[in-house]
């Protein structure tokens, strides 16, 4: 019964990511129609490439890449990541200290297993990235989701943080840069989130697999840079920064005071030996891809892809009578909101419906990320610009006569 249990609490949690609105997007697909995807960060299907010196280097290894290697990963692609770590201060980093994944969702799934008892809790923001809350309640424990504050760009309320944090809470989730809402937080936010873990004795999860996306000339800050005295995990990995979500090529990174997690370390090396190893011929180009030439810089810069297609979209939004968002600056998402007065909606999952079946465009409803009012979707502003515009357009003219 319990791995019943188990995939009912994951069904109900990706539900409205995996659920009625794909399902339908797939079913009109198999009857030959085109659907406009804007639901899901896969870079390869709107004409970005991973670096060449990249696609070389796995060419060029592949041929030893046959056999497994140390559960954690070869030694180049730990080496290479160590150092990332000293370059973003991160203290306290040894090559033990760093896991490869198969992506760094592998990794995250490993981390929770390590941790929770049944009933343990986990503070997870809200809006979140799905999988945080999945892998929390696979584990047996609760995900707990402490509220991002939309009319203060998003960033994490920290009252609301701690008043959900109970003798039952083992760890604080930060998504920064932030996945639905491309939001970055700045030091003084994470200095709060950090001393809330000092002050009740938590671990950190760090998950920063954009920090290479961000915009305007902004600086991304690691949390635990911030946290030399507390237990740190660090998520990153190549999917987003490169370009290759296909290569599932991810890591984590152990860091600060690491004597207080002996046990839990302990786990984390046993369930890593348990699945061998991470994908070789992905490992194998870390080292490549983290200190070669960034490709990505181009896109992140006034005239680059990512920069236009993010100041076109978030202007094109706002001019749509009834939706309104917050200027991203990190990633390639943003979270609007859509007044539900006017358009009368209750369901963001029917609302998405609606738009997919009139308009044949996809994207994912507010709840697909834990947020509990229907008044939010999140659109992935990858495609060019031309085809961000026609999906503008079609959404203008779908609200223009929508009641829900």
């Amino acid at each position: 019964m319990r791995i019943f249990e188990k995939a009912n609490k994951l069904e109900h949690v990706l539900y409205d990511v995996r659920g009625p609105v794909v399902d339908e997007a797939t079913r009109m697909e198999e009857q030959g129609l085109n659907i406009l995807k804007l639901n899901i960060g896969n870079p390869a299907p709107f004409g970005f490439t991973a670096p060449e010196e990249v696609i070389q280097d796995m060419r060029d290894n592949i041929v030893h890449s046959q056999g497994y290697s140390d559960s954690r990963g070869i030694f180049a692609a730990r080496k290479a990541i160590m150092q990332y770590a000293q370059i973003k201060r991160i203290p306290n980093v040894t090559m033990k200290d760093v896991f490869t994944g198969n992506g760094a969702s592998e990794l995250i799934q490993l981390s929770l297993n390590a941790l929770l008892n049944n009933g343990d809790e986990v503070l997870i923001p809200s809006p979140d990235y799905p999988l945080w809350t999945a892998c929390t309640n696979l584990a047996g424990g609760k995900a707990v989701h402490y509220i991002c504050d939309e009319s203060s760009d998003w960033y994490p309320d920290l009252q609301d943080m701690e008043s959900k944090i109970t003798p039952k809470t083992k760890a604080i989730v930060v998504i920064n840069p932030n996945n639905p809402t491309g939001a970055l937080y700045p030091r003084e936010i994470l200095e709060g989130i950090v001393n809330l873990a000092r002050k009740y004795e938590l671990i950190l999860f760090s998950d920063e697999i954009y920090d290479r996306l961000v915009m305007d000339g902004e600086k991304h800050i690691s949390t635990a840079s911030l946290a030399p005295d507390l237990f740190c995990v660090t998520f990153s990995g190549l999917s987003k920064s490169h370009m290759i979500c296909g290569f599932r090529v991810g890591w984590m990174i152990l860091s600060g005071n690491k004597a207080i997690a002996k046990d839990y370390i302990a786990g984390l090396n046993m369930l890593s030996n348990m699945r061998l190893c991470s994908n070789v011929p992905g490992q194998s180009i870390v080292q490549t891809a983290l200190w070669g030439y960034q490709s990505v810089n181009e896109y992140i810069v006034p005239g680059g892809r990512v920069y236009e297609q993010r100041d076109f979209i978030y202007k094109a939004l706002n001019d749509i009578p009834g939706i309104s968002a917050v200027k991203p600056k990190a990633a390639f998402y943003i979270f609007p909101k859509v007044d539900v007065k006017k358009f009368n909606i209750t369901s963001d999952t029917q609302f998405a419906l609606d738009f997919l079946k009139e308009k044949r465009v996809l994207f994912v409803p507010g709840s697909g990320f834990n947020w509990k009012e229907p008044d939010h979707f999140r659109i992935v502003y990858l495609p060019q610009i031309d085809i961000l515009e026609d999906a503008a357009d079609k959404l203008r003219d779908f609200l223009s006569h929508y009641r829900q």
